[in-house]
């Protein structure tokens, strides 16, 4: 897959399912205002992608919000064992602090196998940290705290994105169309036609 179609992938998944699902009720400000940058990552090995990520640290940091406030590093190929990838977002958590931009920028990690501890592979839970590619999201932590303050009950919305998933099933979130290899999950998943 070329760095295009990386992107587009990236986009499809942005905007059918965290913002069309309202997985994240805080992206869809940011996104139709061209503020979420997209990064997609050529890196041979980790060494190099961890220097991207530096480099998209520093960006981000000095960047103007109203220009870009988030950040999205992809990388398409280099990381496709999760667990691997999950010591990759520890790695990156650490790199916050190592740039002294604790309390100024935060990492979440989203996973086209991401797993949540004590679930199955193909619970449909997991899909709220699915993406297409594995993805670091760099966020402005200022950005968050006013979106989590306009939005009432934000403590809730892991809770109810479980909920959503669940309502929509495999084969719901499969019609969505998005890239990605949970073609090859199971098609059937708990509660699935109910």
């Amino acid at each position: 897959m070329n760095r295009d179609e990386v992107i587009a992938a990236t986009r499809q998944w942005i905007e059918k399912a965290v913002i069309g699902l309202n997985l994240c009720p805080f992206a869809k400000s940011v996104y139709v205002k061209n503020q979420v940058r997209i990064v997609v990552s050529e890196a041979k090995h980790l060494d190099g992608f961890l220097e991207e990520l530096d480099r998209e640290l520093e960006f981000l940091a000095e960047a103007d919000p109203q220009e870009v406030d988030t950040t999205l590093l992809v990388h398409p190929t280099l990381f496709a064992d999760f667990l691997d990838f999950n010591e990759v977002a520890g790695i990156a958590e650490e790199a916050v602090e190592e740039h002294e931009l604790e309390g100024i920028l935060q990492v979440a990690s989203f996973h086209p196998r991401f797993q949540f501890e004590d679930t199955a592979e193909d619970d449909i839970a997991n899909f709220t940290n699915r993406s297409p590619f594995p993805t670091l999201h760099l966020l402005r932590e200022e950005s968050i705290e006013r979106a989590v303050a306009a939005y009432p009950e934000a403590d809730a919305i892991y809770e109810r994105n479980i909920e959503t998933l669940k309502k929509l099933g495999l084969a719901g979130w499969k019609a969505l169309g998005i890239p990605g290899d949970w073609d090859q999950m199971k098609d059937e998943t708990r509660d699935e036609k109910k």
